[in-house]
């Protein structure tokens, strides 16, 4: 399966300043999450951005930048653009990586432009949870899956819900019982991509404050590849940055 990764990335961050160009062991961290989408295997890395320091960042690296608009109301919409600017084929598979995930599993990029095909337009990852004190934060999206392995819900509330062992308690999760917590990586058939940007937003994701409702308010179906293991999580905060600069 050939792909394209493009990684969107603002200067802006409410919880940690100029967080793309964050130095992890002599190189930035948006360079850092290029280098793990380029192990990958993929046809093409993009950094979407609309900051000049962030392209220069990027071009010192050898790392390919492409300056954006900078009123994008989401990072979907900033890569739209640049899929736009490509010329990309409708069928071509447009992988959106996060630009503060410097350990994220290459793995996980291919798994989910492999769900791509003429029927789902839409692919992302998820992986079980193992603890209540997961399954119960509203900070860990949930989603539930058809027999097809495609979302039927995203949900911040705990989905599904066990009724009959619930009712006993929720300090410890039922035998059995293994939800899957969403991973926000995404992978998009182009033609599908550029459609994305027009749909209304939907009620369900207004509730939520969850993008990807969007997608299956409208109809369209998102496959779901599920991994084993936990990925490592990404960077929001200083504490996240000096977790990951242990890894560098």
């Amino acid at each position: 399966m050939s792909f394209i990764v493009i990684i969107p990335a603002r200067l802006a961050s409410t919880r940690l300043p100029n967080k793309p160009l964050a130095d992890l062991g002599g190189k930035p961290m948006v360079v850092r999450v290029a280098e793990r989408a380029q192990q990958a295997g993929a046809a093409r890395v993009i950094v979407a951005t609309d900051h000049a320091d962030i392209q220069a960042a990027c071009a010192a690296h050898g790392v390919e930048a492409i300056m954006t608009r900078a009123d994008h109301p989401s990072g979907t919409d900033r890569i739209a653009e640049v899929a736009r600017a490509l010329n990309l084929a409708a069928d071509a598979v447009v992988v959106n990586l996060q630009g503060d995930e410097p350990l994220i599993d290459p793995a996980l990029l291919q798994a989910a432009a492999a769900r791509i095909d003429a029927d789902v337009p839409m692919a992302t990852c998820a992986h079980p949870l193992h603890d209540a004190a997961g399954a119960f934060n509203p900070n860990v999206v949930k989603v539930v899956l058809d027999k097809a392995g495609r979302a039927l819900y995203f949900s911040r509330a705990t989905i599904p819900w066990h009724r009959d062992a619930f009712a006993q308690g929720r300090d410890n999760l039922p035998a059995g019982y293994v939800p899957l917590r969403h991973i926000g990586l995404y992978a998009y058939r182009n033609d599908f991509l550029q459609a994305y940007p027009a749909l209304p937003v939907s009620p369900l994701e207004s509730i939520e404050a969850l993008e990807q409702l969007r997608v299956l308010w409208h109809g369209y179906p998102i496959a779901v590849h599920v991994t084993d293991a936990a990925p490592a999580a990404g960077v929001d905060t200083p504490e996240d940055l000096a977790r990951v600069r242990r890894h560098y």
